[in-house]
């Protein structure tokens, strides 16, 4: 798994934007300034959808404050899904909606895990604090869990 001082591998993600899906280097989008890149196990879900995703958007101004140059939201979805989740949430460009359509850019940060039927490989629920290209600060959920990757424990870290 990657780890805390370790630069971003480089890969690709995918975003919906309005010239269609566009493709994007992590190692190359977050090389320069600070970032903050959270992931879910998938868009739409009840944590996803209800606290996860609207607590970067409602806390977006207050993260750039903090320095924060963008917020990033990935998940193992479709660019069109993610596209769609943002629509429906009404995220505005508080946060950028990024696919990792095939879970390969998870399985390179060692943070891909087997769902099984609830949807195959999916994201580990994390977010990570990205400056200059290295991952500053790490917050990897357990199991069933939902405290360190929120917003507002990223936020306290930044202002600690």
């Amino acid at each position: 798994m990657i780890a805390e001082n370790q630069p971003l591998p480089s890969g690709t993600v995918t975003e919906k934007g309005v010239l269609g899906v566009q493709s994007y280097n992590p190692a190359e989008l977050f090389a320069s300034g600070t970032h903050v890149l959270f992931a879910v196990p998938g868009a739409f879900t009840p944590t996803c959808s209800e606290q996860h995703l609207p607590g970067y958007v409602n806390l977006a101004d207050k993260l750039a404050a903090a320095g924060v140059d963008s917020i990033n939201c990935l998940a193992v979805n479709d660019a069109f899904v993610m596209r769609a989740w943002a629509e429906q949430l009404q995220v505005g460009d508080a946060v950028r909606m990024l696919s990792d359509g095939d879970a390969s850019y998870s399985e390179k940060l060692g943070l891909a895990k087997d769902m099984g039927s609830f949807g195959g490989v999916r994201s580990q629920r994390y977010a990570m604090v990205i400056k200059d290209g290295v991952v500053s600060h790490l917050f990897v959920e357990g199991e069933k869990q939902f405290e360190l990757s929120k917003a507002e424990h990223v936020l306290a870290a930044l202002q600690g």
